[in-house]
């Protein structure tokens, strides 16, 4: 098999990762990386032996498919000289910053038939295995990613830069169409919001309660799922899923109580969680998930796949991450007619050495909204 020439533009962060395991990946041949640091773009191209340039475009006569790791407000600029070439991409998560540039994106890679993919990396990630081996269609779903301010992605809020992965989780699992969004947020550190909630119901009637802030202690990343299989908890962090299904008595409408005693909440413990409910508990090891998705991409690049995160699944997450924004810019915190916006906190119980902001818009005529 003839190895496919790969590059990566953008090697900081996440980029660098890209070009590390593509150097290694059996089938591929990192040919050259691109950053507009050219002394970033030299360091990273001399770990790797590979050609180094500022300019991505010089890439593209060179390369099969490339990773695009740059920031989000830049996709559309970058992708797309690839794309009308026909060169497979992998555009990092969110595939752009808008519904409207996600949507030429895909026209563009639909118009060349290039073979386009979104890292969505919560798709390869291991815990999502217990789900394959019992099933649950879901009917409510709990998702929370909370992480410390890392002083990356500022170009995009909370909601595009980590809840938009729970987002295409969600979508992935649920087949109805999305019918209301209600949304509610915070910034904590600049203008886009840092904290948000969103509330989304379905039209089959599914609803998923979502939380994302880059703004918390502790990291977590969870996600929750109830349907009339059983219940799933999914530790996407330390890779464990909890799985909890009804005993057959219990889906027959009987709760078996025989020999059980009452008094003792112990013994009710046990009862409840082994003859009324089923337990069962798994950790995944192995591959990681960004080789996962790289290998991936690859295997669609050379036509042997469709990609597991194809460009229509990334305008989906795109236009849902769009309704919740929508929807958190809409949210008056105090009913009254003065003028909306993002504005400081005039709540003495938010005021801090930098005052937090309320995300909330509703423009009276002749203010500019602000994003």
């Amino acid at each position: 098999m003839n190895s496919m020439r790969v590059g990566v533009v953008g090697v900081g962060h996440l980029g660098q990762h890209h070009a590390r395991i593509l150097s290694k990946m059996p089938g591929a041949r990192l040919v050259g990386v691109a950053d507009a640091s050219p002394d970033r773009a030299a360091l990273i191209a001399d770990r790797h032996q590979v050609a180094a340039f500022d300019d991505h475009r010089e890439l593209v006569d060179r390369v099969d498919a490339v990773v695009i790791a740059v920031p989000t407000v830049l996709h559309r600029e970058v992708a797309a000289p690839f794309l009308s070439r026909g060169i497979a991409t992998l555009i990092e998560k969110p595939m752009a910053p808008s519904v409207d540039e996600a949507e030429q994106i895909l026209d563009l890679a639909r118009s060349s038939g290039a073979v386009l993919q979104v890292g969505h990396i919560e798709r390869f990630n291991p815990a999502l295995r217990a789900l394959e081996k019992t099933p649950i269609r879901p009917k409510f779903l709990d998702a929370e990613r909370l992480s410390t301010f890392t002083f990356r992605s500022t170009d995009i809020g909370v909601v595009f830069d980590l809840m938009i992965h729970d987002l295409d989780l969600i979508l992935s699992m649920v087949g109805s169409p999305v019918y209301s969004v209600a949304a509610v947020g915070v910034s904590v550190f600049g203008d886009a919001e840092d904290v948000a909630d969103a509330r989304i119901e379905f039209e089959d009637g599914t609803v998923a309660n979502v939380k994302a802030s880059r703004a918390s202690y502790n990291p977590v990343r969870k996600l929750r799922i109830w349907g009339a299989e059983g219940y799933a908890s999914l530790d996407l962090a330390a890779r464990r899923a909890t799985l909890v299904h009804p005993s057959e008595s219990l889906r027959r409408g009987r709760l078996d109580l025989d020999g059980l005693d009452l008094t003792q909440p112990s013994a009710i413990k046990e009862h409840v969680f082994g003859k009324i409910l089923r337990v069962d508990h798994a950790d995944f090891e192995g591959t990681d998930a960004l080789t996962m998705e790289l290998e991936d991409f690859l295997a669609a690049a050379r036509g042997e796949a469709r990609p597991r995160v194809n460009g229509e699944d990334g305008l989906k997450a795109v236009r849902l991450a769009d309704q919740v924004l929508r929807s958190l810019e809409s949210h008056r915190w105090e009913r009254t007619e003065a003028p909306a916006g993002l504005h400081p906190a005039s709540s003495p119980a938010l005021q801090g050495p930098h005052a937090w902001r309320i995300r909330s818009l509703r423009p009276t005529p002749g203010q500019e909204a602000t994003r």
